[in-house]
Parts: structure tokens; sequence; C-alpha cells
């Protein structure tokens, strides 16, 4: 089983290293040329940048035992079923229930956007979402979700 990080603009990747080496498990942070990681702990491997590159790159590499974190829906959703856990910064276990509407609710957001409207966006990350996002991932490692 290994941690893989979506590391562009990943809030959490301290926190996963943590975890990670607490349950003696494989981490690698996938970045582009961007954002470039050396963390102690954690393997990182960048690539080229593009549209989606890593994303893509990260779905070649899973297998059916790993953990990924991620922002990205699209990349959740491609990644959801071939993988043990998808999860977001927050903590949110991403699934076939709840990532339709999340989708969803992307596309809605990116029409108002194209069409001149403004739309509220995300609140300030706290202590809390950080908290959140360490107690599902334990969870996961745990067998216990």
């Amino acid at each position: 089983m290994r941690i893989l990080i979506d590391g562009d603009g990943c809030p959490v990747i301290d926190i996963a290293i943590s975890v990670g080496k607490k349950f003696n498990m494989e981490v690698i942070i996938m970045c582009d040329t961007s954002h470039i990681f050396n963390k102690e702990g954690a393997k990182t491997m960048v690539f080229s940048k593009g549209a989606d590159s890593v994303d893509f790159a990260l779905i070649n590499i899973v297998q059916k035992e790993d953990i990924v974190i991620t922002q990205d829906y699209g990349l959740a959703a491609m990644a959801i079923n071939r993988v043990y856990y998808v999860l977001n910064q927050n903590g949110l276990i991403y699934n076939n229930d709840n990532i339709d509407r999340l989708l969803y609710s992307r596309h809605v957001s990116k029409k108002i956007r194209q069409s001149g409207g403004r739309i509220k966006g995300p609140k300030k990350r706290s202590k809390e979402d950080d908290i959140n996002f360490e107690k599902s991932l334990i969870k996961i490692c745990e067998g216990i979700i």
C-alpha cells in the first residue's frame, strides 16, 4: 500500500508523510516542474508542465491498494474505481455517491464564470481541516473505514 499525492497545490503533504511514516507506507509526491518538492520521507516524481500531465501520470502508476490524495475532482473521478481510497485535503473520501455531485457543481461554477458571473471561492483553510484530513487518513490506514 502506498500514498500517492497530487502535489500541485496540496496543503497536506507534510501530514500525509507523517501518517505514511507511522504506518510504514511509501509516500510518493507527484508534481509538475512548477511545484518541485524535496521532502524527507517521500519520493518525488516530477513531470513536465501541461494540462493534466500529473493526473494522467498518477493514473498510469496507481495500484488497487493505493491511497490517492487530490483536490482535483476530475482526477478523483478517474481514480475512484482503481484504488483503495481517494480523499481530498479536508478528509473527504471521494466515492461513487458524491463524485457526480461534485463534478456537476464544478461544471455549474465554470458556466457561471464563463458567462461573467462571480461565485464565492472556497473558505480559508483552518486547523480543523488539517485535523479532519489526518483523522480520515489514519482511519483508512488502520482499515477502520
